[in-house]
């Protein structure tokens, strides 16, 4: 099993339009200017040296790196990106289940894995002049973990015969799946490694983290995965939008209206997908950068702009908003489908 990651995916896609900026700090955010509000899409590795990662608000990431170039994200020219990356991939055989517009896992059949991800680098380089890591497991967590290995442009194999010599002695949020919070409510428990949470009971961790989370946990640490490849595309559980605002909203009057403009946006977006919600959350981000939501569900399945509008307001006025908002988002939740 390969899994197959692109470098700096949506840098590199500006570098082939912007070749001078090669080996300086190129940042990809917002509208391109780090004095206005947005977050960081995409660093280069230069950037990343200063401290700066994908989600640094760009007003920090131009403290952090002064000298860094700034530009526009385009997300329609990286979505054509990815899809000639997918298609150069499913032209290589095999199964193909694209995790995400820069990365995509491949079941093949072959004698020579190492080989195999060469061909696979050299086929993404040839059709769309990107570069990729290529992490080669015998489940998807190892091949994820493994391309992490082999960034830059390299090929790393992980699997049952090297998992301990390479994981044991790593922090627990080296494995794909626990989080900086899981991290550190293990780390409270005494469990700092992969090594150390390898030998934690599964029982142990059942109470805090739940009869399924807690021995999932202890399986990851193994390395442990049964998740098979599927070229089935996950379907969406959300539709979203939001917005985050140059200025902060204060009148409550002015948030109402905006929380009414992306409903209707949202309604919108369901009727393209024919897809109804069952349930409308909004998302407040204060000043202070805190981020809370609410939700109301819905008497019957729906993308009535109308609908969604009332029960978004509905969920508008279960915040207390006492402080100035930096964001709102607005979410249609659809009913669950059984397979």
């Amino acid at each position: 099993m390969l899994h197959v990651d692109l470098d700096q995916f949506i840098v590199a896609v500006e570098l082939l339009r912007h070749p001078e900026l090669r080996g300086r700090p190129v940042l990809v955010g917002g509208s391109g200017d780090p004095t206005q509000r947005g977050v960081v899409a995409g660093a280069s590795y230069e950037a990343r040296a200063a401290g700066v990662r994908s989600g640094t608000p760009l007003r920090t990431a131009a403290s952090r790196c002064p000298e860094a170039v700034f530009l526009p994200a385009d997300n329609e020219t990286y979505l054509a990106a990815s899809a000639d990356v997918m298609s150069a991939l499913r032209d290589l055989g095999g199964l193909l289940e694209v995790a995400g517009w820069d990365e995509a896992f491949m079941l093949v059949d072959t004698d020579d894995a190492e080989q195999t991800a060469r061909v696979v680098q050299q086929q993404v380089r040839e059709r769309t002049a990107l570069a990729c890591s290529v992490g080669i497991g015998d489940n998807k967590l190892r091949a994820k973990i493994a391309s992490g290995f082999a960034k830059p442009a390299g090929v790393f194999r992980l699997e049952m015969a090297n998992w301990v010599e390479v994981m044991a002695e790593l922090p627990t949020d080296a494995l794909w799946g626990v989080g900086a919070k899981t991290a550190k409510k293990l780390a409270a428990r005494g469990i700092a490694t992969v090594g150390d949470l390898a030998r934690t009971k599964m029982a142990d961790l059942a109470g805090e983290f739940g009869p399924n989370i807690g021995p999932w946990l202890v399986a990851l640490a193994h390395g442990y995965d049964s998740t098979p490849v599927t070229e089935e595309p996950e379907e969406a559980r959300s539709h979203g939008r939001e917005v985050t605002f140059q200025r902060d909203l204060r009148d409550v009057e002015e948030m109402r209206a905006e929380v009414r403009r992306l409903s209707h946006v949202v309604a919108d977006d369901l009727a393209v997908e024919d897809k109804v919600a069952r349930r409308v959350v909004v998302k407040v981000r204060d000043s202070s950068f805190a981020t809370h939501t609410h939700g109301v569900s819905l008497l019957n399945p729906t993308r009535d702009a109308e609908a969604l509008e009332r029960a978004a307001r509905t969920a508008l006025d279960r915040f207390p908003l006492d402080r100035p908002v930096r964001l709102l988002g607005v979410r249609a939740e659809l009913p669950r489908t059984r397979r």
